[in-house]
């Protein structure tokens, strides 16, 4: 990856709140990062990622999800396995966002066994919301409270083991 040009759309991203929230402005964001994605060779997995999340973070979903899966299919994960990650947890989110929560599921849930990195909690984070979407809140607040434990200044172990008592079979949570 060429470091000027991740600068330059780093820079873009760090901009969004500038683009207004509205149809002009969305339209404004893409045309920006396609820019940016022409200095690309044609297919990059890099550049479809980028488009994947203009159009995501413009609230189309739908057209976000073949870009992402082409990335993936192109192999991004080769270029940036952190862009990689990022790029299955906002598949998934788009996935559910379009009604194919059970996908979403189906995607991140190797993920929990995945090397650890910073992107652990949004893991978890938006399995859990796939879950919840598909009724198994318990689980979903499980990973939630078990992404939380770490994080508390008191209370880690208990929270951590009440997480784990909300799945384990025939666990009763107020043990």
């Amino acid at each position: 990856m060429d470091q000027d040009w991740e600068e330059r759309m780093a820079a873009l991203w760090d901009r969004f709140d500038d683009y207004a929230e509205t149809e002009e402005g969305g339209a404004r964001l893409r045309s920006d990062v396609d820019a940016l994605v022409a200095e690309l060779p044609e297919g990059s997995p890099l550049g479809l990622f980028e488009q994947g999340c203009a159009w995501d973070s413009t609230g189309d979903s739908d057209k976000a999800v073949p870009l992402y899966r082409e990335a993936l299919e192109k192999g991004l994960a080769d270029i940036s396995p952190d862009k990689a990650r990022q790029t299955k947890i906002q598949l998934a989110s788009s996935l559910r966002n379009t009604g194919r929560a059970e996908e979403g599921v189906a995607l991140l849930t190797p993920e929990l066994l995945a090397p650890s990195d910073e992107l652990d909690d949004a893991v978890r984070a938006f399995l859990a919301l796939c879950l919840s979407d598909l009724g198994r809140d318990r689980e979903a607040l499980a990973l939630v409270l078990g992404a939380l434990a770490p994080h508390l200044p008191r209370y880690q172990r208990s929270t951590a083991n009440y997480a784990r008592l909300l799945v384990e079979p025939g666990a009763h949570p107020g043990a």
